[in-house]
């Protein structure tokens, strides 16, 4: 092999083994903020829709969210 083919497969091996790396640690991120999106989603914004509807007067479509979310959460358990 010559020295220009030999600087193409050690340019082609970083690469791939750049997408492996970085892949990996992409997935894992995508998969931390999912974690704490649900978090924020259940413990910050749904309650303070929920409190933004019933004072502002939906009390008959908030409680219905309510209920949904409750019944959710009681037969799915926590993981």
């Amino acid at each position: 092999a010559t020295e220009k083919e030999l600087r193409i497969m050690l340019n082609l091996l970083f690469a791939i083994l750049m997408i492996m790396v970085f892949g990996k640690l992409i997935g894992f991120a995508i998969r931390a903020a999912w974690g704490i999106s649900k978090v924020l989603v259940t413990l910050v914004f749904l309650p303070l829709i929920l409190i933004g509807l019933v004072l502002g007067g939906l009390i008959y479509l908030a409680l219905p969210i309510l209920i949904v979310v409750g019944l959710v959460a009681l037969f799915k358990g926590f993981d």
